[in-house]
């Protein structure tokens, strides 16, 4: 009688290895999304500092040479370091305030980091901590925390869309007609294009919107031959590290601020993938994060976290392989030891990726609209827990100095609309959901009791669960 093999196990979407051309212009497609963002950092801080042509290059190639490493260790993994899933790495904007004060008030860079590698060990001794707070982020939390995260995001692409904020020409409308023209091949792509096109679609309109910048004069690439062949960032270029008690426990403070975006980052990519985080593999993530950022110290860049604008590449392609955002780190990692190629993607006109950007990040919006769609909102307080939490996370969005007469700490905590809005949420969730209502108050039930005590009460009308 004849026997049948046994059939192999079929990979999950995350765990699946493209080919390799597959691999790298996916991967390509990540880098180019993030590439602005990453470098951003080091260069307003450095400005911020006055610092030489040479040591700007310097920190960026350092910071492109970590962003890779540290996407590498969070998408591989080992042991217990990395979330497995894609998930891109980069400086965290969180930072960017407390560094310039750090630096610019006598600390200069090694003050920096120091309190970037003391930043970096709390984040790997608190992880643990986090990864059981997953419990507090049931859908309602989950879908209003990544509508924050995407509509935060559409300011930053509305300036590159400009043509960059600072830009002499901001808001020219060659600058909008050169955006609008990557958005529409982007789109005509996805609708039109084979399967394999449709999802480097972003690739593709980028390269397009490079091919019409440049005979235009939108940009050019003087930069490229003044960059080097090679550049190897070594271990406390800038000096030994220097341990200021008042910078460390600014850097701390970014640092739980760096842990809550990232961790609603990571629910964000598990609800795209179909793989959700766990209180263990966002331990493991978080754990990954507070590496790079030691490391970050040690190599003079800054702290890392995950990088939002990738997790909308991850929804609207619909790659959702942790080995193409891999690829990625490879590609960031020879990019920092490659400066001259680091030049080449630099010279990627503003408005280009902002055309790109309109897409990726009103697809994390979107995505949160369809979390909360599995969110009853009959006969309890959800609604006021999204509305609510959507209008913290946007104030500073939409009014970036409406927090600039408070403290500095309550500052870096506040300006991050992410962070702002996740706080909210999780606060008004407990209130609303997980507390008992007093008798005869809105929505409760006869008695006191309210349906909010159970997870379910955000997916199940009260009476249900009553």
């Amino acid at each position: 009688m004849a026997t049948t093999a046994p059939v192999p196990p079929v990979a999950h979407p995350v765990d699946e290895v493209p080919p390799v051309r597959q691999l790298a212009a996916f991967g390509l497609q990540h880098v180019l999304a993030m590439y602005a963002g990453a470098v951003a950092v080091p260069l307003i801080v450095g400005g911020a500092m006055k610092l030489s042509a040479a040591d700007l290059a310097y920190l960026i190639t350092a910071d492109l040479l970590v962003c890779g490493i540290a996407t590498l260790v969070q998408c591989v993994g080992f042991w217990r370091f990395g979330v497995r899933l894609p998930v891109m790495q980069g400086c965290t904007f969180a930072a960017v305030s407390p560094m310039v004060l750090i630096g610019t008030t006598g600390g200069g860079l090694p003050a920096i980091y120091g309190s970037v590698i003391v930043a970096g060990l709390a984040i790997v001794l608190l992880a643990p901590v986090f990864g059981r707070l997953l419990r507090f982020f049931p859908p309602l939390v989950t879908g209003t925390v990544i509508l924050i995260i995407g509509v935060s995001l559409l300011p930053v692409a509305g300036d590159w869309v400009a043509g960059g904020a600072g830009a002499a020409d901001f808001g020219e409308p060659g600058n909008l007609a050169l955006a609008a023209f990557v958005l529409v091949v982007v789109v005509g792509v996805q609708r039109f294009a084979p399967v394999f096109l449709s999802r480097i679609a972003v690739l593709i309109g980028i390269a397009a919107g490079l091919a019409v910048a440049v005979p235009f004069g939108f940009t050019d690439f003087g930069g490229v031959a003044d960059a080097g062949w090679v550049g190897i960032s070594t271990p406390f270029h800038f000096g030994a590290p220097v341990f200021e008690a008042s910078a460390v426990v600014s850097m701390l403070v970014v640092a739980l601020v760096s842990m809550t975006e990232t961790t609603g980052d990571f629910i964000a990519v598990g609800e795209l993938t179909g793989r959700k985080a766990e209180p263990r593999s966002l331990a493991d993530g978080l754990r990954a994060d507070g590496l790079s950022t030691v490391l970050g110290g040690v190599f003079n860049t800054f702290p890392y976290t995950a990088y939002a604008q990738n997790v909308g590449l991850v929804g609207m392609t619909r790659v959702r392989s942790r080995w193409v955002v891999a690829a990625a780190g490879g590609i960031l990692v020879l990019l920092g030891l490659l400066p001259k190629l680091g030049a080449v993607v630099a010279a990627i006109p503003a408005p280009v990726l902002g055309g790109a950007g309109l897409v990726m990040f009103g697809t994390v919006a979107a995505s949160g609209l369809r979390t909360l769609a599995r969110v009853d909102f009959r006969g309890n307080h959800n609604l006021t827990v999204v509305a609510v939490s959507v209008a913290v996370g946007v104030l500073p969005v939409g009014v970036p100095t409406v927090y600039e007469k408070f403290p500095d700490w309550f500052q870096t905590v506040m300006n991050s609309g992410i962070s702002a809005g996740c706080v909210t949420a999780i606060v008004l969730n407990l209130l609303f959901n997980h507390l008992p209502a007093r008798a005869g108050s809105a929505g409760a039930e006869p008695g006191g009791l309210t349906g909010g005590g159970d997870e379910h009460a955000v997916q199940k009308p009260r009476e249900e669960v009553v």
